[in-house]
């Protein structure tokens, strides 16, 4: 129910409180039905009593007719001089003008004092009064802020419209809601009065004012339209629509076009017969949008008898193309506006509607687990009830479908933080006719056609852009959506066909490359003979993976390859694992995990690891003569993590060594490196995968192997990110199905060592493409005797005296001739097979000495020679008088002795610290004494030269070779 008119009014007065205190409100005079200037308005004869068709505004004929007095007129102040009344009347007479024209008066105000003109348009019974603006040019604007028609704007100069005046009476006109104040260029909008009356209300101090500051045109029209059924008594727009009176009809809001009220509610109330539907199409709606969930103005529709019934939607705005159905016989429509203070002046709506049996039956949605969407013929959705499957139909199926119908089917998969589903399409009948075209280019269905949507494009409104377009009778291939969402819009023409019967079925989506088990579970198979290289990752990565799965990622080489898996991010949720050496291992990861195998011919799969948390698996590749490698993913039923992301690549098989390594056997120790050990080790080259070493030790019967890592320095941090770049493994157990160990990261000064627990290890050593570098490792392994459980102290006794030498810590036993050798074999903390040594000198090597030696001299006699072939014609020094004494010369002194001799005497006074001009002086005053030269030989030995003559000028050039004091120049 409405509440009293009075109780949402807003009082005339209220709205011109800056001059009320300087106006009263009186009855007009009979003489002054004349406007200002000579502007006469269309009003009732003086004293003239109105028919009963004119006696009142909204409550019919009058039973005591009374003088009507029909103008307000507002009088300056008393003291003031009365100005000449401007206020117009403009009435509906029978058999009169149904329309006409009004402009601004003419004022001539030279003392600027305020003048109010009042404009009141009166329809007769059965009307209403339309005001249409054609100008509007009113002095000022709003101000910064303020909204057109909202107070306090307009101060100098406005309009008040009144378009809900139910009474010509003054007093009842006083207390008419506002409609808004105008004032500048822009006009108020087109008004259409609620009732029969409409009241302009002009303001100005001007001292001129002219009539182009506004003007517009009035109708009188049939209030018929608007009575789109049987009123409702007490309220002034709710209406019964009974199809026993209408089967068509229109809807419209109270005022349409005009701007609709505020603080009003209208109800229109469609009742129908069994087996039929309602439809309400709006061709324009036009509502005040304040915001998605239309907190203020709505208009409401419920499909039912009521406003308890089932909401089909609550519109505001601008809507186009709104075109709703009843599910059954009843259609429930609720307009409402608030009372606020942005005075907006939309229009409203207007629509049609109709009653009828012809269309579409929602059996064949109801009886097929399909959900009917409230509002439209046909459309339906299906919901997932997780891996669900059911099937889909035309509408009207088995029948042939209803020409000229769209529906819309909308099949959804689960999409929340636990589940991911799609949707696989499968037809089994279809029947749609086509027509051919001539242009091959041109689409063949025309007529009709199923449209389908794999991407969603429904959330956008894209269904221009669908994926496949059907029709004809041939069946389609099953189609599968690229997420949780698949739809269908049937659209039918003139044809009619048989339809089509469909299947759905969800299935889980993993968003998981690769070639999914065909039972849907979250198995994938990557072959090389698909593809040599790719990605694969956890469920919806990077999303959270769902909780409760299992997924299998199974690699498959063939017989001359290999494959490498190599991860780039890791995190499996390990909430209660406590360890400072990484999450590795089916002890530690209880919870999440991942673990690697290799797979056999035979059917086995050898165990790699089990990891979790932070800690990625390091890089590996199948050995030569496996299949390939299986990655499994599991989660349990609480919280989840992010998951991996992962590489695989298929490369030509390596020997089972790989790149490097190698094979000890029957060794009684040994030392494996990294690559290019002491320098830093490399990744693989260019285009390759991976570089892998495998080195396997195997000891006698009896023996074990012993492992002693001595330097140890390989990227990675178990504790941090885990081995992704690089990573060594070693078995200690290679017969056993135990993971190996899996290292990397630094050595500190604590021990690293290993025994084997029979007589084989193995290491391997594995980089990548993204490997940086680092130093390396270097490994002493050490073969010792089998002790048998227990620690190795037991066995204390139990070496070989003859053989074996015992270590003191570790109690090892090892080979003798392992003692003393240059190694520590006993393992960390224990030197003592390299104590107690006595090493012999190692015997000299003369043979470097001679073959120096004999070099030495054959150079020195190739230089003798040179030198006395080039002083063969020369003289011996006269003054010397190494040629006066030729008796002195016996047959073994030669001259070149002597004069070597002579030399040599006196570099050894040269270097006394005499000069070398005192020795010349002493040898020529005689007091330096000369041995008597010696006779000539008979015969000269072939190694030594003798010059016949010794050029002075030679010897003199060499002294001046030397300073003064002694010293080379």
């Amino acid at each position: 129910m409405m509440p009293p008119y009075g109780a949402r009014s807003k009082k005339l007065s209220d709205t011109r409180v800056s001059h009320k205190a300087q106006t009263d409100l009186l009855l007009k005079a009979p003489e002054e039905e004349v406007g200002c200037s000579g502007y006469r308005a269309e009003v009732s004869p003086r004293n003239e009593v109105a028919s009963d068709s004119d006696a009142s505004v909204v409550g019919g004929p009058n039973p005591n007719p009374q003088p009507w007095i029909p103008v307000v007129a507002y009088l300056e102040p008393l003291p003031r001089p009365k100005a000449p009344k401007c206020d117009q009347t403009y009435v509906s007479r029978s058999g009169g003008p149904t329309n006409g024209t009004f402009t601004a008066p003419l004022l001539i105000n030279p003392t600027n004092h305020s003048r109010q003109c009042l404009y009141i348009f009166l329809a007769g019974p059965g009307q209403r009064v339309e005001v249409v603006f054609t100008s509007f040019n009113l002095r000022g604007t709003p101000p910064d802020g303020a909204a057109v028609g909202e107070l306090p704007a307009c101060g100098h100069e406005y309009m008040d419209v009144y378009a809900e005046v139910q009474s010509s009476d003054p007093a009842d006109l006083i207390n008419s809601p506002f409609g808004g104040r105008f004032c500048g260029p822009i006009p108020p909008r087109r008004r259409i009065s609620l009732y029969r009356a409409i009241a302009l209300s002009f303001f100005t101090n001007k001292n001129l004012t002219t009539p182009d500051v506004f003007g517009g045109r009035y109708s009188f029209i049939n209030e018929s339209e608007f009575e789109v059924g049987q009123p409702v008594v007490g309220t002034p727009c709710s209406y019964i629509v009974n199809i026993s009176q209408n089967r068509t009809g229109s809807i419209i809001s109270p005022t349409y076009p005009g701007a609709y009220p505020k603080d009003m509610s209208c109800t229109y109330q469609f009742i129908g017969k069994h087996n039929q539907r309602v439809r309400l199409e709006f061709r324009d709606f036009d509502l005040f949008f304040g915001g998605p969930h239309c907190p203020f103005d709505f208009v409401k529709v419920y499909d039912g008898l009521d406003n308890t019934s089932a909401l089909v939607g609550t519109y505001c705005g601008q809507q186009r193309n709104l075109v709703l159905y009843s599910s059954e016989s009843n259609l429930f429509v609720h307009f409402s506006t608030l009372q606020r203070t942005a005075n907006t002046q939309n229009r409203g709506f207007k629509g049609i509607f109709e009653f009828s049996e012809s269309f579409v039956k929602l059996d064949f949605i109801r009886e097929n687990d399909g959900e009917h969407i409230r509002g439209s013929e046909c459309d339906q959705k299906i919901l997932s009830k997780k891996e669900s499957s059911g099937f889909v139909y035309s509408p009207n199926y088995p029948y042939p479908f209803i020409p000229k119908v769209v529906c819309r089917y909308f099949i959804y998969g689960m999409q929340d933080a636990q589940n991911l589903e799609r949707v696989k399409l499968e037809f089994s009948i279809f029947e749609i006719p086509k027509v051919e075209q001539k242009d091959k280019s041109e689409s063949n269905c025309t007529d009709g056609y199923l449209k389908i949507y794999l991407k969603g494009q429904e959330t956008t409104d894209s269904y221009d852009k669908f994926d496949h377009e059907l029709c004809g009778s041939e069946i389609p291939v099953p189609v599968v959506s690229d997420g949780p969402r698949l739809v269908m819009v049937f659209s039918s023409g003139e044809l009619q066909g048989r339809g089509f019967k469909a299947k759905y079925s969800f299935e889980t989506e993993y968003k998981i490359p690769g070639t999914a088990a065909p039972d849907g579970t979250c198995s994938f198979t990557y072959r090389s003979t698909s593809r040599k290289k790719g990605e694969f990752n956890s469920p919806r990565y990077p999303s959270n993976y769902p909780s409760e799965t299992n997924c299998s990622y199974l690699f498959i080489a063939t017989p001359n390859e290999q494959v490498t898996i190599v991860f780039d991010n890791f995190k499996v949720k390990a909430d209660n694992v406590n360890t400072t050496g990484g999450a590795y291992g089916i002890n530690v990861c209880l919870e999440d995990w991942l673990e690697m195998y290799v797979v056999y011919r035979d059917g086995n799969d050898r165990f790699l690891g089990r990891y979790c948390g932070l800690t990625a698996p390091g890089p590996v590749e199948s050995p030569r003569g496996a299949v390939g490698i299986r990655v499994f993913l599991h989660t349990d039923q609480e919280n989840v993590a992010s998951g991996f992301k992962a590489r695989y690549i298929f490369e030509a098989a390596k020997s089972v060594f790989g790149d490097c390594g190698g094979n000890f056997t029957g060794l009684d120790s040994g030392i494996i490196t990294s690559p290019n050990y002491p320098a830093n080790y490399h990744g693989p080259g260019k285009g390759l995968a991976s570089r892998a070493c495998n080195w396997y030790i195997t000891s006698r019967i009896g023996y074990k192997v012993m492992l002693n890592f001595e330097v140890f320095s390989v990227e990675g941090d178990p504790a941090g990110r885990g081995c992704p770049a690089a990573v060594l493994r070693l078995w200690t157990f290679p017969e056993s199905d135990a993971a190996p160990q899996e290292v990397c990261g630094e050595k500190g000064s604590d021990h690293w060592s290993y025994v084997s627990q029979g007589q084989t290890a193995r290491i391997s050593f594995t980089t990548t493409d993204k490997t940086i570098g680092a130093q390396g490792f270097r490994i002493v392994w050490t073969e010792i005797q089998d002790s048998g459980p227990g620690p190795p102290t037991s066995i204390a006794n139990m070496c070989e005296s003859t053989y074996h030498f015992q270590c003191d810590h570790t109690s090892y036993c090892i080979a003798e001739k392992l003692r003393c050798d240059g190694m520590k074999n006993c393992g960390p903390g224990d030197d003592s097979d390299e104590m107690h040594c006595t090493y012999a000198a190692p015997d000299e090597d003369h043979g470097v000495l001679i073959i120096t030696s004999i070099a030495a001299g054959s150079f020195l006699i190739c230089l003798l020679c040179t030198l006395c072939h080039r002083r063969r014609k020369r003289r011996h020094l006269p003054h010397l008088g190494l040629h006066r004494n030729a008796a002195h010369y016996d047959s073994t002194t030669s001259a070149t002795e002597l004069s070597i001799a002579g030399l040599g005497s006196s570099r050894r006074h040269l270097q006394g610290g005499s000069s070398l001009s005192g020795s010349l002086h002493a040898i020529n005053s005689g007091s330096l004494p000369i041995p008597p030269a010696p006779l000539p030989p008979t015969s000269v030995p072939p190694h030594i030269c003798i010059t016949d003559e010794l050029d002075p000028d030679d010897l003199f050039n060499s002294v001046d070779r030397f300073s003064n004091n002694g010293d080379s120049v």
